[in-house]
């Protein structure tokens, strides 16, 4: 018997009262055998993030309907299921990694009392006892220094490190089914390979299942036993992943296989005069143990950078999770305290916020986690426009239309959007929305800090080449954050490879990616050839 079972199942938003009115997910049937992996596969908005959550029901079920169908979990209907029921198949049967670890973690809590507590909900396991089996679930999704990092709260972590304690916690109790939503989105390509190589291992050993939901189709073919892909609510088809790959039948099967760049990277011109430059610019965070959480040293997260991007360019700045990427450029908006020097055209770049603050519209940023750095109370008409309050003299009509033309350039041009939340849309949905937010000002320099990162692989393209439109139209500045080498190498002109604070290599992209001088760099392209 299988161990999950979709039959003719349906899915409509609570605020869809017609029975006309479109539904989410419209009639799927999937299946997945005890120890395969079967992946999803489809564009955001196209319901499966909510497939995969309506078999643990976590949606808010004053929030979403299951008009008809059935999901089965060896043999059990889960739409069926008593709360008390749902607990124990919660955590303890599965786990689950979701797309977004900030909004999954609990900001008041370390790491290593949010996992002791699923240890001790489901296994009865104290805290004494609980902490050696956390450390080594950590070492194994691959945390540095786990044991030292059991004090951390989520906020202390790289976006990439939070991840990996999602995936700890998921695996911690050893479930039957993994259920994978984006697993390795925050993640560079290396620990992209050790997560999957890890969950590869646990499968084996434990028979585990993993449904695995995601747009990297790279993933899907080294990771997956058999992919389904989904459009607008329905599996338009379903294969095993080598004949899936080798022979698409659907139309949209083949789009999302063809989708790609052509084009080389913008170059600036020759004269182009230097928009923001760094120099020996260090970050240093404290370290703090014991009960009076005294300082007893501290991190290097950033160790005497110095970088220089022209007007009109994009700088790439590459490397592994907790390399120092993000913590750069949230330097250079003063987001964080910093020791060095920053120039924007030419000029020092104030520390105090006063000063700061009428430059701060031609210097925006674009965040890893959308959902995160969206309020949940705004309406996304209300969200993107607050820039425009703050910095221009606008009536109310010219507003909305600002709004309304910053939502078209990222493909949300439906006005239905304007009154909606952030909560009322998918991670890739929520991305755009934030990419719009800091558009509509119009900045000199935008800092894009893993922007396509909960994308989709054709929706990344037409993002990356709305950015490229809107550089050549405005002569914007880009420093590209990412750990995606293979946009790195079509956006970027110029790339910074960091590693533990420090700049490794930096020069012409063409140039590192033909011929890298550094073992570190090499290491990292070899990772990431299969995307590139």
């Amino acid at each position: 018997m299988p161990l999950v079972q979709y039959i003719d199942f349906h899915a409509r938003f609570a605020g869809a009262e017609s029975n006309d009115a479109p539904e989410a997910v419209r009639g799927i049937n999937i299946t997945v055998h005890a120890g395969e992996t079967f992946a999803l596969v489809g564009e955001s908005g196209s319901g499966k993030t909510v497939s995969a959550q309506a078999l643990l029901r976590l949606q808010n079920e004053q929030w979403i309907q299951y008009p008809r169908g059935e999901i089965l979990f060896d043999g059990e209907d889960v739409l069926k299921m008593s709360a008390a029921r749902l607990r124990t198949l919660r955590g303890k049967e599965t786990g689950m990694v979701f797309q977004e670890p900030m909004t999954s973690l609990n900001p008041l809590h370390t790491i290593e009392k949010q996992l002791g507590e699923t240890l001790a909900l489901h296994g009865g396991i104290s805290r004494k006892a609980a902490r050696p089996l956390i450390v080594q679930s950590l070492e194994h999704a691959g945390l540095r220094d786990a044991a030292g990092r059991l004090g951390a709260y989520p906020h202390e972590l790289s976006g990439g490190e939070r991840q990996r304690v999602m995936i700890a916690m998921a695996l911690i109790n050893k479930p039957r089914l993994l259920i994978a939503d984006e697993p390795t989105t925050a993640l560079d390509v290396t620990t992209q390979a050790q997560i999957l190589a890890l969950i590869k291992s646990l499968q084996k050993e434990m028979g585990l299942a993993v449904f695995f939901i995601t747009h990297d189709l790279n993933l899907v073919k080294s990771f997956a036993d058999r992919v389904a892909v989904m459009k607008e609510g329905l599996i338009v088809e379903e294969n095993k992943t080598a004949e899936l790959f080798a022979s698409p039948q659907h139309e949209y099967t083949r789009l999302l296989l063809a989708a790609g760049f052509n084009d080389p990277p913008p170059l600036p011109e020759n004269d182009a005069p230097l928009a923001v430059e760094g120099r020996g610019i260090r970050v240093r965070f404290p370290v703090r143990k014991g009960l009076f959480r005294r300082t007893a040293g501290y991190v290097n997260a950033v160790d005497g950078v110095d970088f220089y991007v022209r007007k009109g360019e994009t700088l790439g700045i590459a490397g592994e999770s907790g390399s120092g990427k993000t913590t750069l450029g949230k330097a250079l908006l003063r987001l964080i305290p910093s020791e060095g020097d920053f120039f924007v055209q030419g000029s020092p770049l104030p520390a105090a916020e006063k000063a700061l603050r009428p430059l701060r519209r031609n210097l925006q940023i674009i965040f890893q986690d959308p959902f995160g750095s969206l309020s949940p109370r705004m309406t996304i008409r209300a969200l993107v426009g607050e820039g425009l309050l703050i910095h221009e003299r606008l009536t109310p009509a010219e507003r909305e239309a600002r709004v309304r033309a910053a939502l078209a350039d990222v493909g949300m041009d439906d006005a239905a959007f304007l009154g909606r939340y952030p909560n009322e849309f998918s991670g890739g949905q929520r991305q755009r929305i934030a990419i719009a937010r800091s558009l509509v000002l119009k900045p000199e320099v935008l800092v894009l800090d893993e922007p396509t990162s909960s994308l989709d692989r054709t929706v990344q393209f037409q993002v990356i080449n709305l950015l490229r439109a809107l550089q050549k139209k405005y002569g914007m500045t880009y420093l590209f954050i990412s750990h995606d080498l293979s946009l790195v190498k079509s956006f970027c002109s110029r790339l910074l490879i960091m590693h533990a604070g420090k700049c490794i290599e930096s020069g012409p992209t063409d140039a590192i990616f033909n011929h890298p001088k550094e073992e570190y760099t090499r290491k990292l392209l070899s990772a990431a050839l299969p995307a590139c």
